[in-house]
């Protein structure tokens, strides 16, 4: 007798995650949630938005990309969820929105209970340090699409930011100041480059000891992606701030001018911090230009503020207090002063 087991998909292993999962999703709630898991949709009080005089919502949908072979090759999944909720809550942030809820989807070949539940383990946690709540989600298995040992795991999130409390490019004006974030590592991008210098190019191992590291290769391959939502929902209440941006895909040129009029044009100088060393090995070992390194990597760079002059030394100082290294970074001046409207330049 053929059956959907025989096919290749587990409804009862499916059910047995879920049950595994619960207790990690129970911590990653707000007073808005409406239920639990398990239904078809999830529930969020949203009469919580009554007290806002005009709220915009704000949405954004994301994946980690090919980090989730890091942790496939390592069998270590309870860290992949911090790279998910980083990439999806923290673009909310930049435009001053403070994330309510989030939902997840993950496929794989073949559903492992305990693995899925590591993976939502470290969502949770994440989703719980963000403030966020763990709405729901999706597990999905493909046999035949996907090998037993491999999943993918993606995401979208909703915030909410008062209208007139909305950052952007509208704020940024000359003489304001670029202050910078410190990233914990390459966080979720530019994983196609690294893997291919590091194991195809250099023919290291993931077991590698590196002096450089302290550590071995996987351990800083695996490194979380560093969450920046509180401090900057902090930033945001406690000093001036113009704009925000998350430095993710395209590195921190082209994400910074995301967010920059064409009235003004912005310096970086790179002699203000000192990547980690797991960005001059990519480019050491793989003859990477620092052009390529810019465009696919963070560069130690996770996340910027553009404040006015008078509040840089205030805002260094409160992301202090948050954990994140921060410093100034660069000045914004008139367009034609360090290139086109609209552009940044890395010095």
């Amino acid at each position: 007798m053929t059956s959907y087991a025989s096919a290749g998909v587990s409804i009862e292993e499916g059910d047995r995650a879920v049950e595994l999962m619960k207790q990690w999703v129970a911590k990653a709630t707000r007073p808005e949630v409406v239920g639990g898991i398990g239904g078809f949709a999830g529930l969020f009080d949203a009469s919580a938005l009554k007290s806002y005089t005009r709220p915009l919502l704000a949405t954004s949908a994301d994946g980690v990309g090919t980090k989730v072979a890091i942790a496939q090759a390592m069998d270590r999944h309870d860290t992949i969820g911090f790279d998910l909720v980083g990439m999806l809550v923290d673009d909310l942030v930049v435009c001053g929105a403070e994330p309510l809820f989030l939902t997840d989807y993950i496929a794989t070949g073949k559903v492992v209970p305990e693995r899925i539940a590591d993976i939502v383990k470290g969502i949770a946690a994440a989703c719980a340090e963000t403030g966020t709540a763990l709405l729901g989600g999706e597990t999905a298995e493909h046999p035949g699409l996907l090998a037993p040992d491999e999943y993918d795991v993606a995401g979208s999130t909703t915030g909410v930011v008062e209208a007139d409390r909305l950052l952007g490019a509208e704020l940024v004006r000359e003489g304001d100041v670029v202050v910078a974030m410190a990233s914990s590592g390459l966080h979720s991008n530019g994983y196609s480059l690294v893997r291919h210098v590091f194991f195809d190019i250099a023919g290291w191992k993931l077991d590698r000891d590196v002096p450089e590291f302290g550590r071995t290769l996987g351990e800083e391959l695996l490194t979380p992606t560093r969450l920046y939502t509180k401090p900057c929902l902090a930033l945001a209440d406690a000093v001036e701030v113009h704009a925000m941006s998350h430095i993710t895909g395209g590195g921190l040129a082209a994400n910074l001018e995301r967010v920059l009029p064409d009235s003004v044009s912005v310096r970086l100088d790179r002699s203000s911090w000192t990547p980690a060393p797991v960005f001059g090995l990519v480019g050491e070992l793989g003859k990477v230009a620092q052009a390529d390194l810019d465009l696919a990597l963070n560069m130690g760079v996770g996340m910027v503020a553009i404040v006015p002059a008078d509040a840089a030394d205030a805002a260094v100082a409160l992301l202090g207090q948050h954990g994140v290294d921060a410093w100034i970074a660069g000045e914004v001046a008139a367009a034609g002063t360090h290139g086109a409207g609209g552009s940044v330049t890395l010095s």
